[in-house]
């Protein structure tokens, strides 16, 4: 009776002790890493642009996953990259490294069970061409798992609101590193989303034979499970779409828009998010120059900005928050796009909202 009592007390008093939250870095709102100079670091951002932290990471950074609760933020490498740090955003201790298991690497995305319990990672299966989810219990950042994606090259991994139901955007480019970032098999590459509950595919959907080059990378998901993707065009023809939604158990949706505007992205959509109130989506063309936001309702082409290597993209309450290679942020509204602070660091791909 001693000994359980004492148990009891321990359990207390241990729930009884204080535990961080995103509150301890200020008023942290995204997460991108970026480049100044020759150093590599990850940042967190206020929604007025402020940099609230600034943490060194070893080289090039990707995306990051945010913890739900904790101020934690795993960086991930560029692929095909094998590291991944844990970072303390309200300290910038460094919580952890994670390495990639033998014969895999990372694709730089990973996302957090709701309870933030466990780490999921898109991976490679190099050697077997395999495209894998690694499980990484996030007590200790221990890999305890891994099991198939879907398909070949997972990319961008979400998580569904309020479930531990994944969508896995399974890009279908066979690489390797020995090759470096060469593409291996294109003439019989297949794209597809995968939606995975307990570690089995539920669900995949590919877009037919005509959208074959078309190679499913990014991800955003709406408050109602709605998923957004965004494409790169692997084809030697001009690209038929590159922007698209799906929701679980229905027919994928490609977003209509004038064909000078889709030649204008130039084959290719670094990032894209849903708006806070998600009546549209944003969408971004570093090498076409451009921003675009589509209407939900119609699903078409609403508005197209100019802009020079806009590549993160981020959800305001009715627009978004764009960030540059040129150092510069963006909000973005119904009709405007707005300079809104300007850093000497060269923002990458992705931002990442809490």
């Amino acid at each position: 009776m001693t000994d359980r009592r004492a148990f009891l007390l321990g359990c207390l008093a241990a729930s009884a002790v204080p535990h961080a939250t995103w509150a301890a870095t200020g008023a942290t709102a995204f997460l991108s890493a970026g480049k100044i100079g020759e150093d590599y670091v990850l940042c967190g951002l206020s929604r007025a642009g402020d940099v609230t932290f600034e943490i060194p990471i070893p080289t090039r950074g990707h995306a990051a996953a945010a913890h739900p609760t904790r101020p934690e933020a795993v960086a991930f490498a560029r692929r095909p990259g094998t590291f991944a740090m844990v970072l303390d955003c309200a300290t910038g201790d460094v919580i952890a490294n994670l390495s990639a298991a033998r014969g895999r690497h990372f694709y730089g995305h990973g996302v957090f069970s709701k309870d933030g319990r466990t780490l999921f990672t898109t991976e490679n299966d190099y050697d077997a061409a395999r495209g894998v989810v690694g499980v990484w219990d996030t007590a200790t950042y221990t890999r305890i798992d891994e099991f198939d994606s879907g398909g070949v090259g997972p990319h961008d991994i979400k998580r569904l609101p309020n479930t531990d139901k994944l969508v896995i955007a399974n890009g279908g480019i066979e690489t390797h590193p020995d090759s470096g970032r060469d593409k291996l098999n294109i003439p019989v590459m297949e794209s597809n989303l995968a939606y995975l509950e307990n570690g089995k595919v539920t669900e995949t959907v590919t877009l037919g034979r005509t959208h074959q080059y078309a190679s499913i990378r990014h991800l955003s998901v709406a408050r109602d499970g709605t998923v957004a993707f965004g494409m790169q065009w692997e084809g030697g023809t001009p690209a038929p779409a590159l922007v698209g939604t799906h929701k679980s158990g229905n027919t994928p949706v490609l977003m209509s828009l004038p064909e000078t505007d889709l030649t204008a992205m130039n084959g290719y959509v670094a990032s894209i998010a849903f708006s806070g109130d998600d009546r549209h989506i944003g969408v971004t063309c570093p090498r076409g120059g451009l921003v675009q936001t589509y209407d939900t309702q119609n699903e078409r082409l609403s508005v197209c900005h100019v802009a020079d290597d806009i590549g993160g993209i981020a959800p305001q309450a009715s627009g978004f928050t764009v960030t540059s290679g040129d150092g510069s942020l963006h909000t973005i509204g119904s009709q405007t796009i707005t300079r809104q602070a300007q850093h000497s660091i060269q923002w990458d791909n992705h931002l990442v909202a809490l």
